[in-house]
Order: C-alpha cells, then structure tokens, then sequence
C-alpha cells in the first residue's frame, strides 16, 4: 500500500475508480498485487508533486 508522509494517511482508489482518495485505516487503502507496482506507483505521485508518499508492506494473514 502507499502512505501520504505528510499526513500519515493510506492512498485508495475512490468509488468513482478515478481518482486517489486518502483513508485513515489501512484496511481500507488500495493493496498493490505486485511490490513492483507499488513502487511505480509511489514513484510517478512523487514525480508529479503529490507526495511525499511511501510505499509500506502489508502482511496478510491467509490461514
């Protein structure tokens, strides 16, 4: 998932599938399938003036 570092909020993707909206729990926040894909992600936001944002690791407990 990616973090807002100045607020400490997660990124998710808003009902409309359009836009970032930030969340204050990460169960809530966007899951990325890949870490590759995170760290594109992360990387364009940053680029574009929108961060800064992190990319932080979920582990998910699947049992």
């Amino acid at each position: 998932m990616i973090q807002v570092q100045a607020s400490g909020a997660f990124l998710a993707i808003a009902a409309d599938g359009q836009a970032l909206v930030e969340v204050a729990e990460p169960e809530l926040a966007h899951l990325f399938h890949a870490h590759e894909a995170a760290l594109r992600a992360a990387k364009e936001l940053n680029a574009e003036g929108r961060g800064p944002v992190d990319v932080m690791k979920v582990e998910l407990d699947v049992s």
